[in-house]
C-alpha cells in the first residue's frame, strides 16, 4: 500500500463564529477560501467553504467536518469542479501534521473520475499564510 500526494488546498481563512460552552462542548464555524495545487486540478476554492469544529468541554476532543467546492482545471484542461467533505480529528500527539481526515469527494471531470470512488487520506499543515490541506490517494 501506497501514498499519491494528489492535491493541496491552501486555505485563506475569512472569519469564525464561536459558540463558547462551559458545561459541555464549544464549536468554531470558520469560512475560507483558497487555492488549489496538484498534478491532477489547480483551481480555486468557490466562496462557500465552511469547517465546523467541536471541541470537548475539557479539551480531550477536537473533531472537524470541512465541506467546500473547487473550481479549476483538470489534468487535461478541461474545466471542471471537485466537491471535498473532510471529516476528521486533531490530536495532540501528532507530530508531522496538525489532523488528519478522511475525505470525500465528487467531480464531474471523466479524467479525475477516481476521486469519486477512491479512498483518500487528508493531512493540514501549518503555514505562513495559513493552512495548507494535503489529499492523498491510498494506492
Amino acid at each position: 500500500m501506497g501514498f499519491e500526494e494528489v492535491l493541496t488546498v491552501h486555505v485563506q481563512i475569512e472569519k469564525s463564529s464561536e459558540l463558547r460552552n462551559t458545561d459541555d462542548d464549544s464549536v468554531v464555524m470558520i469560512s475560507f477560501t483558497g487555492t488549489v495545487t496538484g498534478k491532477y486540478f489547480e483551481g480555486i476554492v468557490l466562496d462557500g467553504g465552511v469547517d465546523t469544529q467541536i471541541i470537548g468541554r475539557f479539551g480531550d476532543r477536537h473533531s472537524l467536518s470541512a465541506r467546500y467546492m473547487l473550481e479549476g482545471k483538470d489534468y487535461t484542461g478541461q474545466p471542471c469542479k471537485i466537491y471535498i467533505e473532510n471529516n476528521g480529528d486533531i490530536y495532540k500527539e501528532l507530530k508531522t501534521c496538525l489532523f488528519r481526515t478522511t475525505p470525500k469527494m465528487i467531480t464531474d471531470s471523466k479524467a479525475l473520475s477516481f476521486l469519486n470512488s477512491g479512498i483518500f487520506v487528508g493531512e493540514g499543515h501549518s503555514t505562513e499564510a495559513g493552512v495548507d490541506i494535503k489529499i492523498y490517494r491510498i494506492t
